[in-house]
This record gives C-alpha cells, structure tokens and sequence, in this order.
C-alpha cells in the first residue's frame, strides 16, 4: 500500500512537472507569435497620401479701431460699426453662431514729442471672426464691411467642414503607398517582412490663406465687390512604418 502511494506520488509531480512545462513552452510560443522581436533587423518604408478637394468654408476676421479723447467716445463709435457690420451680416445670411467677438481691447495712445510722453487720446479695438457658409457672397461682405466702416479685413482662408474625415482617406491612401512601397523592395532585395514594429505619421489639413489688395473706403481701393478664388485645397498625410525582417 505504502509503495503504491509513493508511486501515485510520483505519477502527480511528474504530471504537474509536464504541465508547468507545456504551460511555459505554450507561452514562449504564443509570445513569438504575438510579439515581434525587437532584436530582429527592421526596414522602414514611407508613404504619401494627397487629397484635393474644393473649399466649402470661408473665415475672415473683420476690426475695428476707434480713437477719441473719451473713452466713452472712442467706444460709441467702435459699437456703432460693429453693431453695423453684425447686422449686415445677419442680412446677407450669415447665421449668429458663425459670427465671434474674437477681440476688445481699450487702451491710451501717446506721442512723444522731444522724448517726453504726451497722452493723445484712446483707442478702442473690436475684432470679429466670421465663418462665411455661402462662398459665392465672399467679395459681397467684404465690400459691405468696409462700406460700413470696418478698417481692418484679414486673415481670410477657405477651409471644409470635416477635414477629419478628408484626413482618414488621405491616411488610407499613405498607409497603401507605404505598403505597397514595402512589398516592392522586399521583391528586390530578397527578404520576407515580418510584423510591423512602429508607425508614424505627420501632415494633415492645411488652409489656403488669402492675400489680397485693400478694399473699401479708406482701405486703398473702391466699394465694388472683388472677385475671390477660392482654389482647392491640399490635404497630405505622410506615414512611416517598420517592418521586422523574417
């Protein structure tokens, strides 16, 4: 009875034996198939993908800058054009949410004659970030907005709605340039890749700023309504990956 025992103790450490070292073999095994190895040589490819597409939002900003010996003054007439310029907009069909005081400041101005300072008066500044929906009514407010006495028009760009998701198809496309880039020198250079190891990526949506000649009273030009191209704009996004060598 006693060397039956002994042996059935036996048959037990050998089993958990075996089953401990199945259970480690089942890891190394399962970590060389889920795991790249890092000690392995890798090769890198990059990738581009471009999208072109047509504006369907304008932003411009739009200022004011009032100066008067009161503040008071100075300040009456920096709200009465921009109250102007708000309401203008709202007429021609640019909705309140699109229309953002991005500015109000109140400052004193001095001139310094013989290096002394002299207090001249106060200047009252409001700016205005406008979303335009309707691109065609562009050169139509800008025209309006000086008519109305807005001294400072700048910063116009056309942009889309969702860039996000014209960024994805441009990322779709640079992952495929990579890949495919990837497979071709595997050909040429007689190896076989293996898991990908790293990726990055850089670039993404970028505006197409607009640069033009002063317009409106006061502004160097006349009140007639510019014509504003607005292009296409150009969405790239640039990827690298790595590749482990088998």
């Amino acid at each position: 009875m006693e060397n039956i025992l002994r042996f059935r103790g036996i048959i037990t450490l050998v089993g958990i034996f075996l089953a401990v070292f199945l259970g480690l073999k089942s890891w190394e095994v399962w970590r060389e198939v889920r795991l790249p190895d890092f000690q392995r040589p890798t090769i890198s490819v990059t990738g581009e993908g471009k999208i072109f597409v047509k504006p369907d939002i304008g932003e411009i900003s739009f200022a004011i800058n009032s100066e008067a010996a009161k503040i008071d003054d100075a300040q009456a007439r920096a709200t009465e054009v921009i109250n102007k310029v708000v309401s203008m907009l709202k007429e021609k069909g640019v909705e309140e949410k699109d229309i953002q005081t991005v500015n109000y400041s109140i400052s004193p101005v001095y001139d310094y004659p013989d290096g002394t300072r002299r207090f001249r008066s106060w200047q009252v500044s409001q700016s205005l970030k406008v979303k335009i929906r309707d691109l065609t009514k562009t050169g139509e407010l800008l025209s309006s907005a000086a008519e109305l006495g807005v001294n400072q028009v700048g910063s116009l760009s056309f942009t889309t709605d969702d860039p996000q998701k014209l960024q994805e198809e441009a990322r779709a496309k640079a992952i495929e340039d990579a890949k495919q880039k990837a497979k071709e020198l595997s050909k040429k250079l007689g190896i076989k890749l293996g898991k990908i190891v790293s990726y990055g990526e850089f670039g993404g949506p970028g505006p197409v700023p607009y640069f033009g000649e002063a317009i409106g009273k006061g502004m160097g030009g006349d009140f007639s309504a510019p014509q504003i191209p607005t292009g296409e704009n150009e969405i790239r996004v640039n990827v690298t990956i790595s590749y482990q060598i088998k």
